[in-house]
């Protein structure tokens, strides 16, 4: 396979590892979704706020910087994803961020007092 230096469409190329997804269809479609599920889960993780303000603050300390370092590798991971200069890993990428950041960021599925409609245990973060 050879490697692309400018965006283009097709199936037949590797992203992440040596030879995946391969030419086939249905891999290629496995890894578009895994790049926009990756996406998402990046975004989910960066408005996360799983540990509350305890008597333990090393603990929550470590807790929340492994968490960054479990973000920033993923978020590694999708960049990579997208250097394969594939059109269709990229899009997936753009609106798996896109999409996450509206669920878990924007503040669109907050009520007035800033909880969630849903008990997840994500939050809302303040920029």
């Amino acid at each position: 396979m050879a490697f692309h230096t400018a965006f283009y469409w097709g199936k037949a190329h590797q992203i992440l590892f040596p030879g995946w997804p391969g030419t086939s269809t249905g891999m290629y479609v496995v890894a578009v979704l895994l790049v926009f599920s990756l996406a998402i889960l990046v975004e989910c993780l960066a408005y996360c706020h799983i540990i509350k303000p305890g008597p333990n603050q090393v603990a929550a300390c470590f807790f929340r910087t492994g968490m960054r370092a479990i973000r920033a590798g993923m978020a590694y991971m999708v960049i990579l994803a997208v250097m394969s200069y594939n059109g269709g890993i990229f899009i997936a990428a753009v609106v798996g961020h896109t999409i996450g950041y509206l669920i878990f960021g924007s503040g669109l599925y907050l009520k007035s007092d800033g909880r969630l409609l849903s008990n997840f245990g994500i939050g809302h973060s303040k920029i």
